[in-house]
């Protein structure tokens, strides 16, 4: 059982202090620290009065409205089969999805790999603010602010293109945390790409798990989960399968090109070919509605100046999601950067995970 977060603790008030309480520290089944970052709750409209209103479904978890979630300051470190967020770390990868959510999950309730709701309502508060995150996009610093850099786990100098350039977490500078300060969420561009939970496509189809129940400590995530809701144009949501729901089409032959939001698909992936586009310049085909809901879970832009970030898709089978970019990237990493192109085996050294926390 997670020990109580308002015991007191000197290691836990040495990191409120320092933070001004943006972060804080949680202990999971047997004790081992994480630093998290607190992100309390707030309105839709509070982003964009033009997406709707209500609170951000990051902040619903079966039924009930949480007033903060509780985000991994750190890219994943594992110890113990737990997953840790912890700093000057070398971020857990080559794991595959379903490892990655255990490794969380295991933590006791609560405890949770990061949700696609919460990496949403995360990078849509970094747009409201007028901040792009920058990363370990370019081996070891950022592709366009070459000065910015981080400690490369494997020694290795900045831009050196030879070896593993996973940096140490939270070892680069200020403008690698979502707010531009020590505070914040360290490495959300770039490193490893980070598997999220709550989101995935099957032969196309956009499937979620409704508000953030994908946080829930019971939460199915298989294949055959029952929780998976396919969405339609005007925002509801309803069994896999049914008619004209929302789906992955591509501009070229054979799921190649670019995506586009479509009702049907009419060019499938083979399984080896994908598509991709910057996420700015995401379409819809002519006549689709592209619904709110799509648009507040970081799926469709709604805006031109959400820079920063490509989207990639395999139409074919299930293909889980990946957030961010990696240490290659380049200016395709960001926190609108979404990858649906993997399927749930996949294990690659580009490919990490984050805590987190709601209860």
């Amino acid at each position: 059982m997670s020990i109580i977060i308002s015991a007191p603790d000197a290691f836990r008030q040495s990191v409120e202090a320092a933070s001004g309480g943006v972060n804080t520290v949680l202990y999971d089944d047997r004790g081992y620290p994480s630093i998290m970052c607190v992100v309390p709750r707030f309105n839709i409209e509070d982003i964009d009065p033009a997406l709707g209103s209500g609170v951000h479904p990051a902040f619903t978890i079966d039924g009930a409205q949480k007033s903060e979630i509780m985000v991994g300051k750190f890219q994943a470190t594992i110890h113990d089969d737990r997953a840790l967020s912890l700093p000057g770390q070398d971020p857990a990868a080559s794991i595959d999805f379903d490892t990655a959510d255990q490794r969380c999950a295991d933590k006791g309730p609560g405890w949770h790999m990061m949700t696609n709701a919460e990496w949403s309502a995360v990078a849509l508060w970094c747009w409201k603010n007028g901040f792009m995150p920058r990363g370990n996009t370019d081996y070891g610093r950022d592709y366009d602010q070459t000065y910015e850099t981080g400690r490369r786990q494997d020694g290795g100098d900045p831009g050196d293109t030879n070896g593993a350039a996973r940096t140490l977490t939270g070892s680069g500078p200020a403008s690698w945390y979502h707010d531009n300060s020590p505070a914040g969420i360290a490495d959300l561009t770039g490193n490893v790409w980070e598997w999220v939970r709550g989101l995935r496509l099957v032969g196309g189809e956009i499937q979620i798990i409704a508000d953030n129940n994908a946080a829930a400590t019971d939460a199915d995530h298989s294949d055959a989960s029952t929780l998976w809701q396919a969405i339609l144009q005007d925002g509801s949501l309803v069994a896999p399968g049914t008619t004209d729901t929302l789906k992955w089409d591509a501009t070229g032959a054979d799921g190649t090109g670019s995506p586009i939001l479509n009702t049907s698909v009419t060019s499938q992936s083979d399984g080896s070919n994908s598509a991709s586009e910057m996420y700015k310049d995401l379409t819809a085909e002519a006549g689709v509605t592209v619904p709110d809901i799509a648009k507040v879970l970081g799926l469709f832009p709604h805006a031109v100046d959400m820079t920063r970030g490509r989207f990639y898709m395999r139409n074919e089978g299930e293909r889980l999601p990946r957030r961010g970019g990696d240490w290659s990237s380049g200016s395709f990493a960001g926190v609108f950067a979404l990858g649906l192109h993997n399927p749930r085996s996949s294990a690659s050294s580009l490919i990490g995970f984050r805590p987190a926390f709601a209860i």
